[in-house]
C-alpha cells in the first residue's frame, strides 16, 4: 500500500503542474484579441517587472528558455517595436528594454492578469493564501535554491 504523505506529494506535484498549465491557457485565451500570445506577454512581464534593463542572458534565465529561443522572440518583440535591445559595456551583451509602445501592452497585460487573479483566487482567503504561498515558497527554493522566488504571471 502506498504511503498516504507519498500519494499526496504525487498529488500536489501533478496539480501544481496541471494548475501553471491552465493558468497561462487562461490569461493566453484572455490576450489572443489584443494579437498577444504567451511568446509576447510573458517576456514583456520579466522586462517590466525587473529593476532596470536586462540581459538577454538573464531573461532567458527567468524564462527558463536556451539563449537562442530568447534571439528569436527578441527580434519579433522588436520588429513589433515592443522592446529595444541596446550595446552594453560588454560588445557581446545586449541590454533589453521595453518600448512606449511595450510599456503600454503590459498596463493591458497587468490588467488582464489582475482580473484573472481575483477571479481564480476569490474563494481562497487570506489565512490559506498565506499557507498556499509558504509551501510554493518552499518548492520554489527547493527546485532552484540560488534563485529568488518570481512572482509573474500571478
Amino acid at each position: 500500500m502506498t504511503d498516504p504523505h507519498e500519494h499526496d506529494m504525487r498529488r500536489f506535484s501533478s496539480l501544481l503542474s496541471q494548475n501553471a498549465r491552465q493558468w497561462r491557457r487562461s490569461i493566453n485565451e484572455e490576450l489572443r484579441p489584443q494579437g498577444l500570445t504567451e511568446a509576447t506577454w510573458l517576456p514583456l512581464l520579466h522586462l517590466a517587472r525587473a529593476d532596470g534593463p536586462m540581459l538577454q542572458k538573464a531573461l532567458a534565465q527567468a524564462m527558463t528558455l536556451d539563449s537562442s529561443s530568447v534571439v528569436r522572440l527578441l527580434d519579433g518583440l522588436e520588429a513589433a517595436g515592443l522592446v529595444e535591445r541596446t550595446a552594453t559595456d560588454d560588445r557581446r551583451a545586449k541590454a533589453i528594454r521595453l518600448t512606449d509602445a511595450g510599456r503600454a501592452v503590459v498596463v493591458d497585460v497587468e490588467r488582464v492578469v489582475d482580473d484573472a487573479r481575483r477571479r481564480y483566487l476569490a474563494d481562497i482567503g487570506a489565512e490559506e493564501l498565506a499557507v498556499a504561498l509558504r509551501v510554493l515558497e518552499k518548492v520554489s527554493a527547493a527546485l532552484s535554491p540560488a534563485a529568488a522566488v518570481q512572482e509573474l504571471v500571478g
